[in-house]
């Protein structure tokens, strides 16, 4: 009788093992499939901040880090929108590095783009973070400047010629006040003459 209830229950131990085992198979199991879940959201976190990178430095120039054009316009458009509606200042200064494509030619184009990248740096350094910086062509590029008029850029704008002399580089620069109803195309256009007529000067 002891060994037929012995014999009874042994179908019943062998279900509980194949239970545990089954139940320590899912928790391991449950468990891989944590730590896939976990390196698949590092993965796309990674990717996640590639694009972003890519996305940021898509608008800016390669070689100086200032904004593209494109961005650069649409900056300038927002800024100039938003000193309307606080009814303050804005100027957008036209810079000219001078006599670029004669440091090309007479000492590679390796010498001009340090002059290019030196250039930006200084304006980086002088002006505020959020005054945008575009490069608007080979040697030339577009600043604006919001909440001060075009006394406070001069200061500005002299600062930043005085560093760059320290390292013989000479800039020219126009300079152009926010007027009603003007748009960002005409304001460029007039710091664009300012530039012009400062190219005239005997220092020129």
């Amino acid at each position: 009788m002891e060994e037929e209830i012995i014999s009874s229950h042994e179908p019943l131990a062998r279900r509980l093992e194949q239970l545990r085992a089954q139940a320590a198979a899912d928790r391991a199991q449950a468990a891989l499939d944590r730590r896939r879940a976990a390196r698949d959201r590092a993965q796309a976190a990674v990717e996640r901040a590639q694009l972003d990178a890519e996305l940021a430095t898509a608008h800016l120039d390669g070689l100086t880090g200032a904004y593209r054009r494109e961005m650069g316009d649409l900056m300038l458009s927002n800024e100039i929108a938003r000193a309307r509606r606080a009814g303050g200042h804005f100027v957008v200064a036209y810079v000219d590095v001078d006599r670029l494509k004669k440091i090309n030619d007479r000492d590679g184009h390796a010498a001009g783009d340090h002059v290019l990248k030196t250039v930006v740096q200084t304006l980086r350094s002088s002006l505020r973070s959020f005054d945008p910086i575009v490069r608007y062509g080979g040697d030339e590029f577009v600043c604006g400047l919001g909440t001060i008029g075009t006394e406070e850029a001069e200061r500005r704008f002299d600062a930043v010629r005085k560093a760059l002399q320290e390292g013989s580089i000479t800039i020219s620069v126009g300079l152009a006040s926010l007027q009603v109803d003007e748009t960002r195309e005409q304001l460029v256009a007039r710091a664009d003459a300012a530039l012009l007529e400062a190219k005239r000067k005997p220092l020129h």
